[in-house]
């Protein structure tokens, strides 16, 4: 896991240079011919990777943008008419049968397929009609890590050409070498708070929030940690009523419009006792983990690799494997 994860940078800056050409082409096509909406399609990580492009696509380009759910089509044997919309799948693999079984019937039934895919030669690859491949090479561990960062990468690569964004082009070019200074950074606060541990919560929101999604992810497969992935505007609901003295939550907040807000939620719950870690933000009595400022679609894939070395160093401070979690495999076939 630490070492693939290491790899991210290295990986991001070739897949940029690969892609450039066809996501230009791509890109042009969805000018062209606007879709009336995006659907997404992922289990996992990728799914998380496809709630950070949802905020991404919908901030940037005002196309509605809504999750698929695979068993619509591959349990209930239903599709709707998708005619004139464009279905994102993101996989590691592009093997997974419930998956294969969605983007199937969504073509039947109009979609023009765009899948970000780690296996070129996959069936998910197959079907589609814009393969941009993720390039992240093999990926051992069972966690994915840099595979999830080629995802983020590959997403705004792709929404930023569509939008003809130069602010988000500039950005990108400068991912790679703030990738690998995010990898460097010391989290290591976040390991002595959080081992002892069973339950946390893990906050973002907006483009934030698929990260919060995959750190809650990643704390149960490789530190069998109890960790929920919470809006921040959703925390101040139901979930607010477990939050206590000591009560472990960690923050991550990009520097856009969503940050004064959760700003503000940290220092509430920090001032009520709670155990505060926080990425992107100076939160006074709170654990401020260390972050690079940087273009704000750009910043959380910089708090998750951070995230990515902490989590190892965790795992094996809890005196787990990281790479193989129990009861889990690479290639999860939902069926």
């Amino acid at each position: 896991m630490y070492a693939e994860a290491a790899q991210a940078p290295a990986v991001v800056r070739a897949q940029l240079a690969a892609n450039a050409g066809r996501v230009a082409r791509l890109a042009e096509r969805l000018r062209q011919a606007p879709p009336r909406a995006v659907l997404t399609c992922a289990r996992g990580s990728s799914d998380h990777a496809a709630t950070f492009a949802r905020y991404l696509i919908e901030t940037r380009l005002g196309v509605l943008t809504s999750s698929a759910s695979p068993s619509v089509s591959s349990v209930y044997e239903v599709t709707p008419d998708l005619v004139g919309t464009v279905m994102l799948a993101i996989s590691q693999s592009g093997a997974s049968p419930d998956l294969l079984a969605t983007v199937s019937r969504a073509r039947a039934h109009g979609a023009r397929i765009v899948a970000m895919v780690n296996a070129e030669s996959s069936p998910l690859a197959q079907l589609a009609d814009d393969l941009i491949p993720l390039a992240a090479g093999a990926e051992q561990s069972v966690a994915a890590t840099k595979s999830y960062i080629a995802s983020l990468a590959a997403i705004v690569q792709l929404v930023g050409s569509w939008a003809r964004d130069a602010g988000i082009a500039a950005a990108l070019e400068n991912a790679p070498s703030l990738l690998a200074r995010a990898f460097g950074l010391d989290w290591s606060a976040a390991v002595k708070e959080l081992t002892g541990v069973n339950n946390l919560y893990v906050i973002g929101r907006g483009l934030g929030l698929g990260i919060a999604q995959e750190a809650a992810l990643k704390f149960k497969e490789t530190c069998g940690l109890h960790a929920e992935a919470l809006s921040a505007a959703e925390l101040r609901h139901g979930p607010m009523a477990l939050v206590r003295a000591h009560f472990p939550l960690l923050i991550f907040t990009q520097d856009d419009e969503s940050r004064a807000g959760v700003v503000e939620l940290a220092g509430e719950l920090a001032a009520k006792g709670a155990a505060v870690l926080i990425a992107g933000a100076e939160v006074a009595q709170a654990i401020v983990l260390p972050t690079g400022s940087a273009h704000p679609v750009i910043e959380p894939l910089l708090y998750a690799q951070s995230f990515y070395r902490m989590a190892n160093a965790l795992s094996l401070a809890r005196g787990r494997d990281p790479d193989r979690p129990p009861n889990l495999s690479k290639v999860t076939e939902t069926l």
